[in-house]
């Protein structure tokens, strides 16, 4: 996130404006990520009771979040039990010090990580490297972004913004393999190499974590690429970070989620490998932090509450419109996309007032969320907070007063309609000119020659009367 903070953030139209410049890479994003849209549907028609699935899971959600204190008292005297130290943390403050606090209990500087929404979401990395604490992330996609020092773009997906051209040229910088050499395999192979090291040296090794299970104590962590397997089962000490919201009541409903997670995120039948922590090995340490950083307050907002089902499978950003041709880090939050629109405003509302306005309202994110989150609903609920709340830009406001009181008024909305007309066909300049937002991506349609109303007035009792007649 360096990059990030170190300017200041611009809006998600401008940042949209800014990636939309290059005219072939977007396309290039928008095909990719509709190409893993497609392999969402293909998997889940695959399999009849899909839609019951989907339901299974909303419901057991709802429950979870119904009945929050009590799966998290138990599953924390549950992982006690199995000799899992549990930490509580009620933000992303208070989560990196214990982070940074159990690193320097055992006097060490370095850790390897694997992917982990929470930690982005707290900033650890950032918060570590300022305590001299030295992060490499193991996932291929986080340790490319890392080594760019940029954000990942998408929460399966971290790398998705870059070609294979950009990661070549990003590891003849940092890894020294040969300039332009854009083969994936070769580039695959020398990030192999690059991270055994990291694996057999590293003594901490982070996670994040899919689901938590409160009747066992366990948790299970997701992964294609088996990367946070060879950090754990190496180190010495395994911190896993979670926001209250990953548990699920029983082991059982692992069999509903692990169904739909795969499938939903890229398509595929099942995560290749899908790891159960439950008790630390024999002279090793097993930590798990539990956040809430502003999770609590999302709980107590009626209209948002379910947000806090979302399982990080990342299919709303697939299917998005605006994602997709906008890019993951115009959203300047760590989730980004139809369900980071949702959550960035709970975390604050002033600096995320823009992002439920990066939307068309479709519907598409809500039809594929494999635990029915009413995503666009909320996304339109979120605006009108925002704009009761006073933070929308001024201009929008005055603007949008001014559209309320002229279209209250059938008197003046015929007026305005019509110099509108007059202006457009006789002073065409006034309208079609690069201070007009409309004018600069978009070509003014033709005014014409009377309004709705007016031919309605002329032809309209013309046509119910044939079309009585037939």
């Amino acid at each position: 996130m360096e990059k990030m903070h170190s300017k200041k953030q611009i809006q998600h139209s401008e940042a949209a404006a800014d990636f939309n410049k290059d005219i072939p890479r977007v396309d290039w994003h928008d095909e990719t990520l509709w190409y893993v849209r497609e392999k969402r549907d293909k998997a889940a028609f695959q399999i009849p009771d899909w839609e019951l699935l989907r339901e299974t899971a909303s419901q057991i959600k709802n429950n979870v979040l119904a009945n929050i204190h009590d799966y998290l008292i138990q599953f924390e005297s549950k992982a006690k039990a199995n000799g899992v130290i549990v930490h509580w943390a009620a933000n992303a403050e208070e989560h990196n010090k214990i982070v940074h606090s159990i690193m320097a209990k055992h006097g060490v500087n370095q850790m390897v990580k694997s992917k982990s929404m929470l930690t982005e979401e707290c900033h650890l990395n950032e918060y570590l490297a300022e305590k001299g604490i030295d992060v490499i992330d193991s996932d291929l996609g986080e340790r490319i972004v890392q080594l760019r020092k940029e954000p990942p773009s998408h929460i399966v997906l971290p790398a998705i913004h870059l070609k294979k051209e950009d990661v070549s040229e990003t590891f003849h910088e940092h890894l020294g393999t040969e300039a332009g050499n854009n083969d994936p395999q070769y580039l695959t192979e020398a990030a192999r190499l690059h991270l055994r090291d990291t694996f057999l040296t590293r003594k901490v090794a982070l996670t994040g974590v899919n689901f938590a299970v409160a009747e066992t104590g366990e948790f299970v962590v997701c992964t294609n690429e088996g990367n946070a397997d060879m950090g754990v089962h190496l180190a010495d000490v395994h911190i896993a970070c979670m926001g209250f919201e990953k548990i699920i009541p029983q082991r059982k409903h692992l069999g509903v989620f692990l169904r739909l997670l795969a499938r939903s995120a890229t398509g595929q039948p099942i995560t290749t490998f899908s790891s159960h922590f439950n008790t630390p090995r024999a002279g090793k340490e097993m930590h798990i932090v539990i956040v809430d950083n502003g999770r609590s307050t999302q709980l107590g907002r009626e209209d948002f509450r379910n947000s806090l089902k979302c399982i990080r499978c990342g299919a709303c950003m697939n299917t998005c419109p605006v994602y997709r041709r906008s890019g993951g880090h115009s959203y300047h939050n760590a989730v980004a996309g139809p369900i980071g629109s949702i959550l960035a405003p709970n975390l604050d509302m002033s600096k995320n007032a823009d992002l439920p306005f990066a939307s068309t309202l479709c519907g598409s994110c809500t039809n594929v969320c494999p635990v029915k989150i009413d995503i666009h609903d909320q996304l339109y609920k979120w605006r009108q907070v925002l704009v009761k709340e006073g933070h929308t830009p001024i201009g929008k406001t005055i603007a949008m007063n001014g559209m309320a009181a002229v279209l209250s008024k059938p008197m003046v909305f015929n007026l305005a309609g019509k110099a509108g007309r007059l202006v457009m066909q006789k002073i065409p300049v006034l309208v079609n000119n690069n201070f007009n937002p409309w004018y600069k991506q978009r070509e003014m349609p033709s005014p014409p020659d009377e309004s709705f109303r007016e031919w309605y007035k002329k032809n309209g009792k013309e046509s119910k009367s044939q079309n009585n007649g037939q």
